[in-house]
């Protein structure tokens, strides 16, 4: 029943706009009316009504963007574009002035901005909240919501002079937070903030409440499928990881198997570098200790002078240390990998390996390793069988050479082991070089010189025997190509072609003798015939060191006046025999006048008495003479 005296159309009217939401509060002011038309138990009920419509309202508002962000959850994983939809329908909702989100850092333990709407300061949108500081910090502690109606009155914990100033600017006044929890943890905190005073109401701290569960459930889902992206990263790298192991222990073991045939089937060096150069894509080269290249292969060669280069020296010794290859440290060499050949403390050589798009992984490092040690193995095969052939032919050499006759008596059989005959030995040259040198000499000597040819070591001499008719050119090739290579003095002794291998042994003794001779007058560089010293040699190749006391008995007044007093008498001594014992050609050959020469022989008169003009005299000055040449030259022929 209608109250008496209402007016139907006004009532209708409030009702209508109830029903319709009363956008511009007509239903309020007409109850108003009501109540002041003395219907106030009308306009009560009335008023009862309209708010409670308006809460259903608002509320069904909230839900539906509840609904919308739970909406989002579901269908969008972008963790930026989904916080930022969140904070503006919180922006929205609460109808602050400004809205926030702030992430909790669990490293530094400090609360940054993340998202804002209605911020209009740098300083307020990329605040930073220190541990234990401020409302946002208190939030963060307790997990639960708190608010100020005004924050420069806050005292729920110290403020931060940063933070007050960066509030101050942007002009809050009320704040509220609520916290973003996965069970226990802060995720961080979501703020709405008025700059004026305002105080906070149930209905606005639950509705912030469920919009901050929502951004905590954003933020672990987020969390959840970046760990999921990552775990499947991690997978995929794994499983790459895998397949390049297996790939390179199926690359190692073809290459381990080719090795293998390489060494038994004495494949060679070459096998080994062109094995390594395909597995491996790169160009190989694998030098001996001399750094001469002994077996390359691969599109790209790799120089051997690139074991020059400090980086190459410095990686070939770390390799030499450990075992191990090693990568040169100078990306603009192009050799990228180097591993030593060794077996114990003795160095054979290296492998070069240049640059190729394969990267070397720990397999293909071990595979370059397994590469080296082979070489190790076929330079140790190779070094004992060429032990076995230099023992052989150094019996052999020392049989043809030596006194005993009853030590030839198989030759003939011996030498044809060798692709020799009797009539191929016709020649000898004996080498000098200081005793550590000698075993490179002799191989580098027997590689040198063409078959037939014989190369051993005999009586501390390195002797080459052959079928040259003319030893003395031999003797200087030889003497040039072995110095050289050697880089230090060779001394090489021709005696006369032999008639047969019956005159071998007297022609290496005419060597030795020599040998000795020079050696005791310090010659050690030159290329010289016996034929020269042979006379010296008999004379005192039994003694060598005999030489120097004939020379001293000799020629002693002459050296020491020479010695005291800065003259030369032993060069006119000397030109003087060498000119058949004539003043006249004897000033002439050393362009001084004959009075000079004259007065220079009477102080050698004075010096060595009146008889050392006689023939036995004479011919033992002349001696002594060119024996001291020799010693003072140090070379001779």
């Amino acid at each position: 029943m209608v109250q008496a005296g209402v007016d139907v159309a006004a009532l209708t009217r409030i009702l209508a706009g109830i029903a319709g939401g009363d956008p511009d509060n007509d239903a309020g002011a007409a109850i108003t009316a009501l109540r002041a038309d003395g219907s106030a138990d009308l306009a009560d009920v009335l008023n009862r009504v309209h708010s409670e419509m308006s809460r259903l309202r608002r509320r069904e508002h909230e839900l539906t963007v509840l609904f919308s962000s739970a909406r989002d959850l579901a269908e969008t994983r972008d963790l930026d574009v989904l916080l930022s939809r969140l904070v503006v329908r919180a922006h929205e909702l609460v109808g602050t002035d400004i809205t926030y989100l702030s992430a909790f850092d669990t490293s530094t333990r400090e609360l940054r901005v993340r998202k804002s709407v209605g911020a209009v300061t740098p300083e307020f949108q990329n605040l930073r909240v220190p541990p234990d500081k401020g409302l946002a910090s208190r939030v963060a502690a307790s997990r639960t919501a708190q608010w100020t109606s005004r924050y420069s009155d806050y005292a729920g914990g110290p403020h931060d002079s940063g933070i007050d100033e960066a509030v101050a600017a942007e002009g809050v006044v009320s704040i509220l937070g609520v916290p973003m929890l996965a069970e226990d943890t802060v995720l961080g905190v979501l703020f709405a903030a008025t700059r004026h005073e305002r105080a906070f109401g149930a209905e606005e701290i639950a509705l912030l409440s469920a919009l901050a569960d929502h951004a905590s459930v954003v933020m672990q889902t987020a969390g959840i499928l970046k760990q999921l992206k990552d775990s499947e990263e991690n997978t995929q790298r794994a499983l790459a990881r895998l397949q390049d192991h297996v790939a390179a222990r199926d690359r190692s073991n073809v290459v381990h198997q080719k090795l293998v045939a390489a060494v038994l089937t004495a494949g060679g060096f070459g096998s080994v570098a062109a094995t390594v150069a395909e597995a491996l894509g790169r160009a190989v080269a694998i030098v001996d200790a001399d750094a001469t290249l002994v077996a390359a292969a691969g599109a790209a060669a790799v120089e051997p002078r690139q074991c020059e280069a400090p980086a190459v020296r410095a990686a070939i010794a770390t390799s030499r240390e450990t075992g191990l290859c090693c990568a040169v440290d100078d990306p603009r060499s192009p050799v990228e990998v180097v591993a030593a050949i060794t077996a114990g403390a003795q160095y054979y050589g290296a492998l070069l390996l240049g640059h190729g798009d394969l990267a070397l992984g720990p397999v293909d490092q071990r595979t370059v390793e397994r590469a080296a040690q082979v070489c190790a193995l076929m330079t140790l095969q190779q070094n004992a069988v060429d032990d076995a052939d230099r023992r052989t032919r150094a019996e052999l050499v020392a049989d043809l050479v030596g006194p005993a006759p009853q030590r030839r008596g198989d030759l003939a059989r011996r030498l044809r082991q060798h692709g020799l005959a009797e009539a191929d030995l016709c020649s000898v040259v004996a080498v000098v070089v200081e005793q550590e040198r000698r075993a490179a000499a002799t191989r580098f000597l027997a590689a040198l010189l063409p078959a037939p040819a014989l190369v051993a070591e005999a009586a501390g001499l390195v002797v080459v025997l052959g079928g040259d008719r003319d030893p003395h050119a031999t003797a200087v090739t030889l003497r040039h190509r072995l110095a050289d290579h050697l880089g230090a003095p060779v001394l090489a002794i021709c005696p006369p072609v032999c008639a047969g291998i019956d005159e071998l042994p007297q022609a290496f003794g005419a060597a030795l003798r020599t040998a000795r001779l020079l050696d005791a007058l310090g010659v050690t560089d030159t290329v010289v015939d016996t034929a020269e010293y042979e006379l010296f040699g008999m004379l005192f190749g039994h003694d060598p060191d005999s030489v120097h006391r004939f020379i001293a008995v000799t020629l002693g007044p002459v050296l020491d006046y020479d010695a005291t007093n800065g003259t030369d008498l032993t060069a006119t001594l000397a030109a003087f025999v060498r000119n058949g014992a004539s003043p006249t050609r004897t000033a002439r050959a050393m362009n001084y006048h004959s009075n000079t020469i004259l007065a220079r022989l009477e102080r050698i008169t004075a010096l060595l008495g009146d008889r050392w003009r006689d023939d036995e005299h004479l011919y033992r000055i002349s001696t002594a003479v060119r024996l001291d040449e020799l010693r003072r030259s140090g070379a001779g022929g």
